[in-house]
């Protein structure tokens, strides 16, 4: 699990492996991961887009950028929160996710909200 504030903006993320989506043969291992984000500040903040980068077991990097997340781009109060699942496929056992969340403030200021990295991983892939 990760956990990172940033100007007021908690995101959290976990991931679980998905054997039931998964093709071990081929070599395609999907994880499913969990975000909350949760305005911790004082100011509203909304979220515009978003920033993914996805390491595999090999060193390949995939970037992936996009409008907002689900199709929405929440607006979140002092205390109010946003959760969703999403999904990724690896080539590889494991891997990582890391990126950030480009949020805009009410008065036009922007901001990223850092992810930080959190594991992808087959569990016998980790000991």
């Amino acid at each position: 699990m990760s956990d990172t504030t940033t100007n007021g903006i908690r995101v959290q993320a976990r991931a679980r492996y998905a054997p039931e989506r998964s093709q071990a043969a081929a070599k395609l291992y999907y994880f499913v991961y969990n975000i909350t984000i949760t305005n911790i500040g004082t100011d509203t903040a909304q979220l515009v887009s978003r920033h993914w980068v996805i390491t595999d077991g090999n060193q390949h990097v995939e970037e992936v950028r996009g409008p907002g997340v689900v199709g929405e781009t929440p607006v979140l109060g002092p205390g109010q929160s946003f959760s969703y699942s999403s999904q990724c496929v690896l080539r590889t056992e494991f891997g990582t996710m890391r990126g950030s969340y480009q949020m805009v403030r009410p008065d036009g200021t922007t901001f990223d909200a850092a992810i930080s990295p959190f594991i992808l991983a087959l569990p016998t892939a980790i000991n």
